[in-house]
């Protein structure tokens, strides 16, 4: 089979790339350096109508699929973007999805189009300190009142927090000792940000710094009826058919910055002379930047190949997590060859490498760790016992 763009699909990726690089690499080095979210970005493919670009035509979206949107983010990432552009709309394009298909009629015509001219931030409010990886564990509790709930409790990691309106909000509705299966008793809603019930606190990390992670407190916070996704109790259900297309999304943006990575060293490699030759010569040199293209190349076949089969209501779970261990195991040893390439300048920030590979260090955490995925490998491919 063939993954080959169409003529359509590279159209969409030439319109994407020529937006995304009108945004320098100095531009980004500012806002990483600075902290500041880049409106002036956000606003250039709001007002291009990208961000809706896999939300259904009704709600004045593109109707596209994932393989489109993970086009436009690797374009958006290749461009010296990295996950500070990609995490601008990254959410609103798949945190959205189980709304789209699971929302009420009401809640989508609501929220959807706001989403697609950008105005509306939304934000993913799963994670929580306590239970990590283990979702099932979370203790953010929605109380049912009348007309609603009473929600209270605390997530971390909150990508967007402090810029979005709304959250894509996982709580229990029923405690975990007094359901069948761990993942029973779990609500989703899309919640309101109301400043009297909820309080964000960024978080000072590593890379990616223009658009931060918050460790969000719900104090009693009311969510009305209307805002619930779906059934009560069946929040983790709705919650999976957001994972693969999120890691077919974040497996692009790593091939992204590895490709970025790439594009800088292999010009210092052919520009940098020492001992009177240009340091791309030497096979020292020249065969560690092979082997990363090589990487790259052969994980984008396994991150088109999860698309297509998500595109075409496939099972695509073995290939959605193959393709963000890959890429990701790709982009990362990409952007840290860069720094080995460039030598003591890769470590500097003039020729930002080093943020390349300060966020693509990201993508072997998040949104799964590489050992998790070798878990799924391990117990739904290779039919192994679960070890945890």
């Amino acid at each position: 089979m063939s993954f080959e763009l169409s003529q359509d699909q590279r159209d969409l990726r030439d319109g994407a790339r020529e937006l995304a690089d009108s945004f320098g690499d100095d531009y980004w080095a500012e806002k990483d350096r600075q902290g500041e979210f880049p409106w002036e970005f956000y606003n250039a493919f709001a007002e291009g109508g990208w961000l809706g670009i896999a939300i259904p035509e009704q709600y004045g979206g593109g109707g596209l699929g994932v393989t489109e949107a993970a086009v436009l983010l690797q374009q958006v990432a290749e461009s010296g973007a990295g996950m500070n552009g990609c995490s601008t709309m990254h959410l609103t394009i798949f945190g959205l999805n189980t709304v789209v298909k699971h929302g009420s009629e009401a809640l989508r015509e609501e929220v959807l189009p706001g989403a697609v001219d950008g105005s509306l931030h939304v934000c993913f409010g799963v994670t929580e300190p306590d239970a990590g990886t283990d979702t099932t564990r979370i203790r953010t509790f929605a109380k049912k009142v009348d007309g609603g709930y009473r929600v209270n409790g605390r997530k971390v990691w909150i990508t967007k927090a402090g810029q979005s309106t709304k959250m894509v909000l996982i709580a229990r509705t029923t405690p975990r000792d007094q359901v069948d299966k761990p993942t029973d008793g779990m609500t989703l809603f899309l919640a309101d940000i109301d400043d009297d019930a909820v309080s964000v606190e960024p978080i000072p990390k590593m890379g990616r710094n223009a658009v931060q992670s918050y460790e969000v407190v719900f104090d009693d916070l009311f969510v009305p009826d209307s805002a619930r996704v779906g059934d009560e109790g069946k929040g983790f259900r709705y919650l999976l058919d957001g994972l693969n297309p999120e890691r077919i999304l974040l497996a692009h943006e790593a091939l992204g910055i590895g490709r970025a990575a790439m594009r800088n060293a292999v010009e210092y490699a052919g520009e940098r002379v020492v001992f009177d030759r240009p340091i791309g010569k030497n096979q020292g040199i020249a065969f560690p930047l092979a082997e990363c293209q090589t990487r790259l190349d052969a994980a984008e076949l396994m991150a088109r190949h999860a698309a297509s089969r998500y595109d075409r209501g496939l099972s695509c779970g073995r290939e959605a997590n193959m393709a963000k261990w890959l890429c990701a195991d790709a982009g990362f040893h990409a952007a840290d060859q860069a720094i080995q390439t460039l030598g003591g300048m890769g470590y500097a920030k003039e020729y930002n490498v080093e943020r390349y590979f300060r966020e693509s260090r990201i993508l072997r955490l998040a949104p799964v760790s590489q050992e998790m995925v070798m878990n799924y490998v391990a117990n739904h491919v290779l039919g192994l016992p679960k070890s945890y």
